[in-house]
């Protein structure tokens, strides 16, 4: 089947609709003829949302966490939804990792030169746990779980991804925040020598993402640390990447080296660099506009029917049950 890019959720029971590995994309021809290549360059380009490209790697590091790409074991979770996955080849190859370049076949390129071991989370701020931590002391990796969730990018595509990884709830317990901690706030790793795209001023470095601490002890968000039944490759986020399926993928943090507790909204980097069009919920939101461009639909990236597949989006990505009540009262529109 020959894939072509097109320029213009319920839970359910588990479901094997992955699309098999072998279905092979050419991603070079697909995102020129998508007219995407080079499209990222651009100041006024838009936020970092999906992930990468898949290779042979040894099966652990000296760290003692997996290598990227090492296949992982976990449990298939009651967290699906009626859509087949992204074939993975899509998943791998278009990306937006804005540390590696603002193209979309930029973090394929360039992340092999990122170290990912030996890896640490610093953990500050509010929280009886402070302290640095080996990432095998922080993800119980005999208790990874695979969810497929939906992603919704800002720019108005979404991906269906088999996540692997742990609740998020479940670390952020272990790491014993205060009463007084309200927000928890995310730092992405930042090496000027690995990473060229930080050489360039498109946003302020290092990248920072947070949330609410009720909305990261809800069920859905994951620290995850692979998908498509691998650790995640370095364009993806490995080691340690967070996962927010009812929110735009620039919300996700990849890369992350601290976890800080605080009593007050943290900084954000697409806030930062534009509160006019980047709010600090960011929540998929079909009735708010961005103000470029429509949010009603997405263009579905690597399904089943192609590159031409447009789906309408739906309110908090799908995931209004679980979710909605985290909002109520709240002026979507004003907490954009």
């Amino acid at each position: 089947m020959e894939l072509k890019f097109r320029r213009n959720p319920d839970y359910q029971t588990l479901s094997d609709e992955v699309t098999s590995e072998k279905m092979f994309m050419d991603r070079r021809h697909i995102l020129s003829a998508a007219g995407f290549l080079g499209a990222g360059s651009i100041l006024g380009a838009l936020p970092a949302c999906s992930e990468p490209q898949q290779t042979p790697a040894a099966p652990a590091t000296a760290s003692g966490h997996p290598a990227p790409g090492a296949k992982l074991t976990a449990k298939k979770a009651a967290y699906a939804v009626t859509d087949a996955a992204t074939v993975e080849e899509a998943f791998a190859g278009y990306c937006n990792y804005y540390e590696f370049g603002t193209s979309k076949d930029d973090p394929p390129r360039y992340a092999s030169l990122m170290k990912t071991s030996p890896w640490q989370v610093t953990v500050e701020g509010e929280t009886d746990a402070p302290g640095a931590y080996a990432l095998k002391d922080l993800i119980d990796y005999k208790k990874l779980e695979e969810r497929i969730y939906r992603h919704r990018c800002v720019e108005a595509w979404s991906m269906v991804i088999p996540w692997i990884g742990v609740p998020m709830k479940d670390v952020i317990a272990k790491l014993k925040p205060k009463a007084t901690a309200k927000y928890v706030q995310f730092v992405t790793y930042l090496n000027p020598k690995e990473m060229i795209g930080v050489n360039r001023p498109v946003l302020q470095w290092p990248y920072t993402e947070g949330l609410r601490l009720d909305e990261a002890m809800n069920e859905l968000p994951l620290f995850a640390v692979g998908a498509y039944g691998k650790s995640l490759e370095k364009q993806n986020g490995a080691p340690l990447r967070t996962v927010i399926p009812w929110k735009y993928g620039f919300k996700a943090t990849k890369a992350v080296v601290k976890i800080r507790f605080t009593t007050t909204e943290p900084s954000t980097a697409w806030n930062k660099a534009n509160a006019n069009e980047y709010g600090f919920y960011s929540n998929v939101n079909p009735n708010v506009s961005h103000p470029r461009w429509s949010q009603a639909s997405e263009r579905v990236i690597g399904g089943k029917g192609g590159f031409n597949e447009r789906r309408n989006t739906e309110m908090y990505n799908g995931y209004e049950k679980q979710v909605g009540a985290l909002y109520a009262g709240m002026d979507l529109k004003k907490n954009y």
